[in-house]
């Protein structure tokens, strides 16, 4: 129960994340997994790549395919959206955390 709970909350905190590297430089899904990693998040690729399609169908982000050694990778930038949402999801993270600490 309390997995379910949190994952509920860090989905969250990973599209934040997302578009905090996406605004950047590109992103792609292997990168993002690593990264996410990196800080405890304990995410699949069946999690992740849905995430993924739908901040770009919700017009948070951007892709551009590119063929890199042979293989087509999906790279993720940020739009103006996604910045402003970035933004102010910043904002509102901040403020919980100066509520929070």
């Amino acid at each position: 129960m309390q997995d379910k709970i949190l994952r509920k909350f860090f989905l969250g905190f990973i599209q934040i994340h997302i578009l905090h590297h996406a605004k950047k430089d590109p992103i792609y899904g292997a990168w993002m997994l690593e990264e996410l990693h990196e800080h405890g998040y304990e995410i699949s690729p069946g999690t992740l790549y849905p995430i993924l399609h739908s901040m770009e169908s919700g017009g948070l982000l951007d892709k551009e395919e590119i063929t890199v050694d042979g293989k087509v990778r999906k790279y993720y930038c940020i739009t103006a959206l996604g910045e402003e949402i970035l933004a102010e999801a910043r904002k509102k993270a901040y403020e919980l955390f100066k509520e929070i600490k």
